[in-house]
């Protein structure tokens, strides 16, 4: 089955699935532009489904201020019962769904072993790793915030401003947080050393180029 038919399958909204695209859209363009000899398949399809169960996370009571002018308040209604479905079947935890989503799915043990490892609260495990195709599936996460591709740094303030002391992993720890920011920082000097482009170059108007064919993709 293509991406577009998986997304429908599973009435995943369509900013879910904008992000998740997006996300494929920057681990295709750093392999296209790194050294790096490595799993693409796997890789990318990580990315597409990483996501898959996050509309249980989904404050559907801030999504007229997070995403202006795109939601009617029927559709806000039907968001609320389709999340309230995704609860009921897989739990309140959006990672674990995820990871059942994509077992449900049928993909392979590598690539739900990539899924598992995208969060930021991976970012130092991942950075200590020598497994770049987590480094690049946790760092393509990070490179897309709400409204397209945005700096690592900016996706950090984008995190701290929209969860603010959860963000902190539930005890509001600060050191954690900034243990976990320096750990993506170093999972981004790793990649980049292995790719002939720069962080910067990795822009909105390059991955939108994938994107087409990133919707003919088959898991």
């Amino acid at each position: 089955m293509n991406i577009p038919g998986i997304y429908k399958k599973y009435n995943i909204m369509p900013q879910l699935a904008e992000h998740q695209l997006k996300v494929a859209g920057v681990a295709v363009f750093i392999l296209d532009h790194s050294s790096l000899i490595i799993e693409r398949q796997e890789i990318i399809t990580a990315c597409l489904l990483h996501d898959m169960g996050n509309i249980i996370k989904f404050d559907l009571a801030q999504a007229g201020r997070l995403y202006p002018g795109r939601f009617s308040q029927e559709e806000l209604a039907y968001w609320q019962e389709a999340r309230a479905g995704q609860i009921k079947k897989y739990g309140p935890d959006e990672h674990r769904a995820s990871m059942e989503i994509a077992r449900e799915i049928g993909v392979s043990a590598r690539v739900l072993e990539l899924i598992d490892c995208i969060g930021f609260q991976n970012g130092k495990v991942n950075a200590q790793s020598d497994d770049f195709g987590k480094k690049i599936c946790a760092y393509s996460d990070m490179r897309v915030g709400l409204n397209g591709i945005i700096s690592l740094e900016e996706r950090f303030l984008d995190l701290r401003v929209r969860y603010g002391r959860k963000h902190m992993l539930m005890g509001g720890n600060e050191n954690l947080r900034l243990e976990f920011e320096a750990g993506l920082r170093e999972i981004e000097k790793q990649i980049f050393i292995k790719c002939k482009i720069k962080p910067e170059e990795i822009t909105e108007s390059e991955v939108l180029k994938v994107i087409d064919a990133l919707n003919s993709w088959e898991i």
